[in-house]
């Protein structure tokens, strides 16, 4: 067994107060965001996890893309067939985190995940790439399969009957918006005292906000 007891960092690079932080979690999500996009050195500072409860029973985390995040939410795309999008349709009940190492940050969102309208699944479908598209369509998202020769035979089907023809969104595959109920900001400091900031949303849509112990 690898002893991992000796692998420690100092947490030196920011700092959250209370003295500099908005009304609402949306502003300092973005200003990080940015932040991180800027000086940060991530190559997707968009990745995050999602995290949610399987049919199951066992949760169960993912790495995936955010596309878009606005005062409504935050909003990432997939299969509505698979083991996620099912598991989000029995219990939209989700958790969201970003991991920005490079900043010693990290975000922590509690929310329930909806359907985005057609129109918005249509609307980043179409911006997609064509090869994008096909791969949506050819896979049967967390099913097995016989072989990696099997999708690519399919893929190579579906390039030769959509060749010159605009590529349809299938219905089953489309967005996620996460209306966020929680949201927790982390930065590391020096001494393990780290600051964390949480979010709490009210039913008068305004935010509380709390300093945790790190």
């Amino acid at each position: 067994m690898k002893d991992l007891s000796n692998y420690r960092k100092s947490y030196e690079k920011s700092e959250l107060l209370e003295s500099n932080i908005p009304e609402d979690p949306i502003n300092l999500f973005n200003r990080w965001f940015h932040e991180v996009e800027d000086f940060g050195g991530n190559e997707e500072v968009n990745a995050m996890t999602v995290s949610t409860i399987g049919l199951d029973g066992f949760p169960k985390s993912r790495v995936v893309l955010l596309k878009k995040f606005n005062e409504e939410g935050f909003i990432f795309y997939t299969n509505y067939n698979s083991e996620k999008g099912k598991a989000i349709e029995l219990n939209p009940k989700v958790c969201l985190s970003f991991f920005w190492p490079s900043m010693e940050r990290q975000v922590i969102i509690k929310g329930i995940a909806n359907r985005t309208p057609e129109n918005i699944s249509d609307g980043y479908f179409d911006s997609r790439p064509d090869g994008s598209k096909l791969g949506a369509i050819v896979s049967n998202q967390s099913e097995v399969v016989p072989s990696r020769a099997y999708l690519e035979e399919n893929l190579k089907q579906l390039e030769a009957d959509y060749e010159g023809i605009v590529i349809p969104r299938p219905k089953h595959w489309g967005g996620f918006l996460v209306t966020p109920l929680e949201v927790e900001f982390w930065q590391g400091r020096p001494n393990r005292l780290h600051d964390r900031i949480r979010f709490i949303a009210q039913e008068d849509y305004s935010w509380k906000t709390d300093r945790l112990s790190p």
